[in-house]
């Protein structure tokens, strides 16, 4: 059977918009901009996005594209020494499903937001302590206020209903991870039920895909676009705008500034995680990729300055009503979405209302990028063996038994200790050091084995345009220099990993922590070293073999490739 098709090119632009606007945006972006200098944090973050985000999204897509082949044949056949790159996204987009019980936890509150009184603004509940106080009551101070702090952590001599509502009913957090506890059954349905819904967005293909970003990607605009105006109106909105843009132009000296908007835009774009080759891979071969990539990346970096009006007019409204500083209400990623969020829609009038609307959002958000990352794994596996998987009912139940062993793993994160084993996943498991690697291996392989200039005619041939020269330079020296230093400063100013409340991990968790983290970089030198073993000739005659694509798998002859290097026929044992 042929490989599938979008069945129309707005399908490939909303999946794609769907699978690059994610969390990131809404709860990570603001925050960076507010600590790192307000508006001046836009001026690293569009430098280091020009010189490696959108260079290394138009590659990946244009790559994805030219070959037809999903994230492991697509390295197997352009650059057959590189082909541990493949395996290597593979094994980081299998750590990155726990991101699920993101979904999980956003769908507790979904459900909990239709109730008349909105259950983490009272303190007369089951799981309430006698320390416990409501944000909203009447004798609170701007002293109270303070008190808590911007983390609202229990080591206050008070804790906000907000607060308890999330470590206590949430949660239900246990002293450390050696403290596992009982299951969260309630959780666990909300995790079953996130993993259905992945599972038939994408049971049947691009063609389900297809008709599901139609609501998965463009309700989350509808949602932000009401956000933003309701926010925009509320009284304190434009102090918290203030505190989002107000330049500090002396952040500009600070590396770490720079790191992080480098991994910003990482994080953001989706580069080097597979997804981007996977959905343009599904693409006719005369599609304008060249345009789309470029327009897709405005559109992702304007979605993220965008949702900062949104996320900072709300925190602007919660510091005016409390009368404290911004300082004291500004967080960002969980704590901005499970607490300081919804204790700020629990001062709106409706919070109800306002509450679904969030949550909604973080759903369809969080739905879009996860199922790209299953599509990745999906059509990898069926792309290394064509004959056998592209029947559909094949695809179906390969899903269907990858998405139950998932799920059933993945019970362990809605344990009372659960949120201590999702931290040492995402720590280690998704580590962006463990990108940056991919990054640099894909680089090198496009713009010094393949050729950057044969990437350029590649691209030209396929959509009429050749990229701008500042691409061709970016592939081979300018992104890979900025993948390797970002690597170094990651290597150097690694720390060991706390939770949330100072907890320390016990030793083994760190040791279990690099094995995650090594599980993947491992697989590139360890396919190259599989593959110089498996080819015959001395070493240069077989580095030589293996850094040419295989001779017809990308669309192109011997006679087009004018290095005067033979092409690999076929793989030699």
């Amino acid at each position: 059977m042929e490989r599938e098709q979008w069945t129309h090119k707005r399908e490939f632009i909303l999946a794609m918009a769907g699978n690059i606007v994610g969390l990131g945006n809404i709860w990570r972006f603001p925050y960076l901009c507010y600590k790192n200098g307000g508006g001046v944090f836009l001026l690293p973050y569009c430098v280091l996005a020009l010189l490696s985000g959108v260079p290394l999204f138009l590659m990946e897509n244009a790559l994805g594209q030219f070959t037809q082949e999903g994230t492991i044949t697509c390295w197997k056949k352009l650059c057959p020494l590189v082909e541990g790159v493949g395996y290597a996204i593979i094994v980081i987009q299998v750590f990155a499903t726990i991101y699920l019980v993101i979904l999980a936890y956003s769908l507790f509150y979904l459900l909990s937001s239709f109730a008349s009184v909105l259950p983490w603004t009272t303190c007369s509940n089951d799981w309430n302590t006698d320390a416990c106080v409501e944000l909203t009551a009447p004798n609170m101070t701007s002293q109270h206020y303070a008190e808590l702090g911007g983390n609202w952590t229990s080591k206050a001599p008070i804790s906000s209903a907000v607060m308890e509502f999330w470590e206590r009913r949430v949660l239900s957090m246990s002293g450390g991870i050696e403290e596992l506890g009982a299951v969260q059954w309630e959780l666990c349905a909300c995790l079953l039920a996130c993993w259905l819904a992945c599972y038939f967005c994408i049971w049947k293909g691009v063609k389900s895909t297809g008709k599901v970003v139609y609501v998965t990607a463009v309700f989350p605009y509808v949602m932000l676009a009401i956000l933003l105006v309701r926010g925009l109106t509320l009284p304190g909105a434009w102090q918290g705008v203030v505190y989002y843009l107000r330049p500090d132009f002396t952040r500009l000296t600070h590396l770490q500034v720079w790191i992080e908007a480098g991994g910003q835009v990482f994080y953001s774009y989706g580069v080097a995680a597979g997804t981007i080759n996977t959905l343009g891979s599904y693409n006719k071969k005369n599609n304008n990729c060249y345009k789309d990539s470029l327009w897709l990346c405005a559109l992702n970096s304007a979605t993220s300055f965008v949702a900062g009006f949104a996320v900072f007019s709300i925190l602007g409204f919660m510091a005016h009503q409390q009368g404290v500083t911004m300082d004291n209400v500004v967080e960002s990623g969980p704590g901005l979405a499970f607490i300081a969020f919804p204790q700020a829609v629990a001062m709106m009038p409706v919070p109800q209302l306002w509450a679904v609307c969030f949550f909604i959002m973080l759903i369809m958000l969080g739905l879009d990028s996860l199922f790209g990352g299953l599509e990745t794994i999906a059509s990898s596996v069926i792309d290394l063996f064509p004959g056998q998987m592209r029947q559909p009912w094949r695809r179906e139940m390969f899903l269907a038994v990858f998405c139950l062993v998932s799920f059933l793993l993945q019970i362990l994160l809605v344990t009372e200790g659960g949120i201590y084993v999702f931290q040492l996943l995402d720590y280690y498991g998704c580590n962006g050091a463990c990108l940056l690697c991919v990054a640099l291996a894909e680089c090198v392989a496009v713009g010094w084995a393949f050729g950057a200039d044969r990437m350029c005619d590649a691209i030209k041939d396929m959509s009429g345009q050749r990229p701008c020269l500042l691409f061709k330079f970016c592939w081979r020296y300018i992104t890979p220099l900025l993948c390797l230093a970002s690597f170094i400063h990651y290597a150097v100013q690694n720390e060991p990993l706390t939770s949330n409340r100072g907890h320390q991990f016990p030793g083994w968790s760190y040791g279990l922590g690099w094995v995650m983290a090594f599980s993947s970089v491992l697989m590139m030198p360890v396919w190259a070293i599989l593959n110089i073993c498996r080819t015959k000739g001395s070493l240069r005659e077989r580095l030589c073999i293996l850094c040419r694509p295989v001779e017809g798998a990308t669309g192109i002859t011997p006679q087009d490739y004018s290095a005067g290097l033979p092409f690999q026929t076929e793989m030699k044992s």
